[in-house]
């Protein structure tokens, strides 16, 4: 069990990295549009292929509240998304919510990334912290289940 508090923008991306590494699961992310986390990353795109290869039941859900930078800037996860498209999900929150400040990165309901407001690195990595970790968890499914526009690059059509 570990608590630590992140100050810095090389910090909060080193703690990225421990997250992805260590996800075995499921990830959950709430994020403003995905642009500080840069999943566009060739490392960081490998630890989410690894996590859904072989998984049987969806692992990994993203919300955002801007999903412009993800429909035209993240090509690469956008297709990772597609190809998994049975076990990863990405969708834009609703305007109600839009107000929300704060970042978060769950894996495998016990470990965690929380970063309090979304122009700062100011975080909290939290690992093995089940118990702390609960409200973060209940929030996100609060969270995911405004619903919103999903977010893929696949033709719906004839």
């Amino acid at each position: 069990m570990a608590r630590e508090l992140i100050t810095t923008w090389a910090e909060y991306q080193t703690a990225i990295d421990r997250m992805l590494a260590i996800a075995c699961h499921r990830i959950c992310i709430y994020d403003e549009d995905l642009t500080n986390l840069k999943l566009e990353s060739s490392a960081r795109l490998d630890h989410l292929k690894r996590l859904l290869a072989g998984q049987p039941a969806p692992v990994l859900r993203i919300a955002v509240r801007n999903g412009g930078p993800l429909r035209h800037a993240h090509p690469r996860l956008q297709n990772l998304l597609t190809t998994y498209g049975h076990l990863a999900t990405a969708q834009e929150t609703p305007s109600q919510i839009a107000h929300l400040r704060d970042s978060m990165l769950i894996v495998d309901g016990k470990h965690a990334l929380i970063r309090f407001e979304r122009d700062l690195p100011r975080s909290k990595l939290l690992i093995d912290e089940a118990d702390e970790l609960r409200p973060y968890l209940t929030r996100f499914e609060e969270i995911w289940a405004e619903g919103g526009e999903r977010i893929t690059n696949s033709v719906v059509g004839l």
